[in-house]
């Protein structure tokens, strides 16, 4: 027996389908909290000292937290290459205006207290904070026009072709979408805040992340029921699950309320967005009676829950074509050959675990409160 037939080519599939799964949590989770606490940064924060708190709270970790984002676009490259294409090509100027905030927001840090003028440090704050604010919006544009479906054909060499514009992704559902995930690392970058500050910074966090996690609820649910009414998209021929990965092998279709289907089918996985709209209620009340674990832990939960539902509602759907649903990626004709998803799994089982140790390693190294005293005489590495 050759050995990457150990695991069959449809397993194989599905298994990188939830793969991709996890990595855009972790993604979420761990660099979600770097975001929703800059973002937040000019509102919990109002002197000197106690933004230092702040961003020395982010400031030991964000960047091992971007890894998260590597692991996941390295992922979509070598897994599903079609995926990749279509949207680091179609996306191009909506990648731009996001990796921008990304490449000043290293600066900001670095530069930050470079000089003692406040008007330096007060710009480089409002870098800072824009630069966690944005990406936390249009990370869920990107989620809402994957739902609504992304206007890209393939010729019959299976080049691909994208029909759409910048300012085409921005449709009010797409925009809700951009609110929510917006509004739950705003939730998530307040827990850790509460998690890692003390003082005034810590209750001003707290009442910030109340009222974020109280508004994650309403917009998830909010965009549940929109997404009920819109067009989902279904496969309308025979699936062959261990086909060659050629998208124009199938024929498929938009349906109202097609992305429904999954949960009406399987009635369990309505736990994954009871989740979503529960945990950032939980998140809230751990909030404000200022039970950091259980407010962190469970904003942490919520994202998992919002961001799987994603991928319950439209599988075996990866990106729906709007020019044609006969273009749409799926699970089944856009991934990588069985080999190549085989030898990359070796590789997750090897490295994933070395990752998550170091990770558990560091994070219990910084464990504990971020001292606001030694912050405000100088002692020690401050950003």
């Amino acid at each position: 027996m050759i050995l990457h037939e150990l695991i069959t080519y449809d397993v194989l599939r599905v298994i990188w389908w939830l793969l991709l799964g996890v990595l855009l949590v972790g993604f979420a989770v761990t660099d979600g909290f770097d975001l929703g606490a800059m973002g937040l940064l000019r509102a919990t924060a109002r002197t000197d000292v106690e933004r230092r708190t702040a961003i020395n709270s982010v400031g030991p970790v964000w960047e091992g937290n971007q890894v998260w984002l590597i692991l996941g676009g390295g992922a979509i490259f070598a897994a599903w290459p079609q995926l990749y294409a279509v949207s680091f090509s179609g996306f191009y100027l909506a990648m731009f205006a996001v990796l921008v905030p990304l490449i000043l927001r290293p600066v900001a840090f670095k530069f930050r207290s470079k000089r003692e003028s406040a008007a330096w440090r007060n710009g480089w704050d409002w870098v800072l904070c824009i630069t966690g604010l944005v990406p936390a919006l249009l990370f869920g544009v990107a989620v809402g026009n994957v739902m609504l479906g992304v206007p890209f054909r393939l010729g019959s060499d299976m080049r691909i072709y994208y029909d759409g514009t910048f300012f085409g992704l921005l449709t009010p559902f797409a925009l809700l979408c951009g609110l929510v995930s917006l509004s739950m690392l705003l939730m998530h970058g307040a827990a850790w805040l509460v998690f890692k500050t003390e003082g005034e910074v810590s209750a001003r966090a707290a009442r910030y992340g109340t009222l974020f996690a109280v508004l994650t609820t309403v917009l998830f649910a909010a965009a549940g029921v929109w997404l009920a009414s819109i067009n989902g998209y279904v496969i309308t021929s025979e699936i062959n699950p261990v086909g060659p990965s050629n998208p124009m092998n199938k024929t498929a279709a938009a349906v109202a309320g097609a992305w429904m289907a999954n949960f009406k089918s399987y009635p369990a996985l309505w736990l994954v967005p009871g989740i979503g709209l529960l945990m950032p209620l939980i998140a809230a009340l751990g909030l404000r009676s200022r039970r950091e674990w259980l407010g962190l832990m469970a904003s942490g939960l919520a994202i998992a829950g919002i961001i799987l539902s994603v991928g319950a509602a439209m599988f075996p759907m990866i990106l729906p074509s709007t020019v044609d649903p006969r273009f749409s990626l799926t699970v089944w004709d856009s991934s990588s050959s069985h080999v190549v998803l085989f030898i990359m799994l070796v590789c997750v089982l090897i490295f994933l675990p070395l990752i998550l140790a170091y990770t558990s390693w560091v994070y219990s190294v910084l464990r504990g409160k971020v001292d606001i005293a030694a912050i405000a005489t100088g002692r020690g590495h401050s950003y």
